[in-house]
């Protein structure tokens, strides 16, 4: 049985173990299933009372003994659809508060933050980040130094990237800086060709510029630096050599 979903509501594995026990042996004593699980008595009670908590779990008296059960697993549904709904509460409180976090953050904004990721996960985080920083942009562009090895690390990373990208008509120019590459939809490309195997693929977006390459273990890594100033800097020299390029190419 997968008991994934089980996890996706809290419990941990000793809290599956008792209700699954409780679904297959029926009404039982705390000791019964104690002896059942092997778990001590003491957290069997504890777990017990927050599966009541939940709605898991009931319970009855035989004479003095008290009988736990577990309730009809459709209260998993409920349980689900309770959680759904603080997640929506949560959201929403959130919203309330966002701009007074972001001022919060604001007040720093003449000093660079730079973040370090590494691995899939970190370069997804990237990438993710570039999407939901233009998405509601009136402007939806940004500029790419585009290296092969860290294209492919790219890919690995969010093989959706370039379909996302498309939805939320986010546009790109870009400056390969080997050969190769075409266009997807919402791009623009032009060929440098110089590039080595330690180029690094450079994305320059709404105030940020980040760096995605490999360090000395091979393993893909990112910078993010946030400040105004370095990227009005680094898309000036984007679009200056954007310029050559493109003059070059209508020789």
């Amino acid at each position: 049985m997968d008991i994934s979903i089980l996890k996706k509501i809290g419990l941990n594995e000793k809290e599956i173990k008792i209700y699954l026990s409780l679904l297959e042996y029926g009404a039982i004593s705390v000791r019964g299933l104690a002896d059942i699980t092997e778990i001590n008595r003491g957290t069997v009670y504890d777990i017990l009372k927050k599966l009541q908590d939940q709605g898991l779990v009931t319970y009855y008296h035989v004479g003095s003994k008290q009988k736990f059960v577990a309730e009809n697993p459709e209260k998993i549904l409920l349980v689900l659809k309770n959680q759904e709904e603080e997640i929506k509460k949560t959201r929403e409180y959130f919203k309330d508060i966002l701009p007074e976090l972001k001022a919060l953050q604001g007040k720093e904004e003449t000093k660079p933050t730079t973040k370090f990721y590494e691995g899939r996960t970190g370069i997804k985080t990237i990438l993710d980040d570039v999407l939901e920083s233009l998405d509601n942009e009136k402007i939806k562009e940004y500029y790419i130094y585009s290296a092969t090895k860290a294209s492919n690390d790219i890919y690995n990373a969010y093989p959706n990237f370039t379909k996302d990208r498309i939805k939320k008509k986010i546009n790109v120019k870009a400056i390969s800086l080997a050969k190769g590459g075409g266009l997807s939809g919402l791009d623009e490309r032009k060929w440098l060709g110089t590039e080595d195997e330690s180029a690094t693929f450079i994305i320059i977006y709404k105030d940020k510029v980040a760096y995605i390459s490999r360090d000395t273990r091979d393993t893909p890594v990112g910078v993010i630096i946030e400040n105004k100033d370095i990227y009005n800097t680094q898309k000036i020299i984007f679009m200056r050599l954007w310029g050559l390029l493109k003059s070059e190419n209508q020789k």
